[in-house]
């Protein structure tokens, strides 16, 4: 059940065209964001921008990211980015788009595990920013 969550919630991060999602899936994603935003203690406003592609630095937007990342197995606690985890969730049409970016962001190295979790996020952006997806 935990990897089927964490399946769908990754097809949701980095599939933008999901938007027609299904009900179920879009709970999915509110349980998801819900979870993170409680437990980060971001703002709304904050993760808004960011999934415009305006990263502010905030250290509860870097943890809201990085809880976004635990809750799909692909950071370890000390921050580092499980760069084969996170392919391997992906459907397969996403790969072609997102592992080459995936792999070339790898963990972005910051303070703390928050830290890399928010300049991994913004690598994924800057480098993909067509197909990148925060909830």
């Amino acid at each position: 059940m935990y990897f089927k969550l964490s399946v769908c919630v990754a097809l949701c991060l980095f599939v933008p065209s999901i938007l027609g999602m299904s009900d179920e899936m879009q709970e999915l994603i509110d349980m998801l964001h819900k979870t993170c935003m409680t437990q980060s203690g971001a703002d709304d406003a904050l993760i808004t921008k960011a999934q415009k592609g305006d990263f502010t630095d905030d250290g509860n937007l870097k943890c809201y990211m990085k809880c976004l990342m635990s809750e799909m197995s692909t950071i370890s606690d000390d921050g580092e980015i499980d760069v084969e985890a996170a392919i391997a969730i992906l459907p397969e049409d996403q790969k072609v788009k997102m592992e080459p970016t995936i792999r070339k962001c790898g963990t972005q190295k910051g303070a703390d595990a928050c830290d890399n979790a928010f300049l991994t996020f913004k690598c994924y952006y800057d480098n993909s920013p067509a197909d990148f997806f925060l909830p």
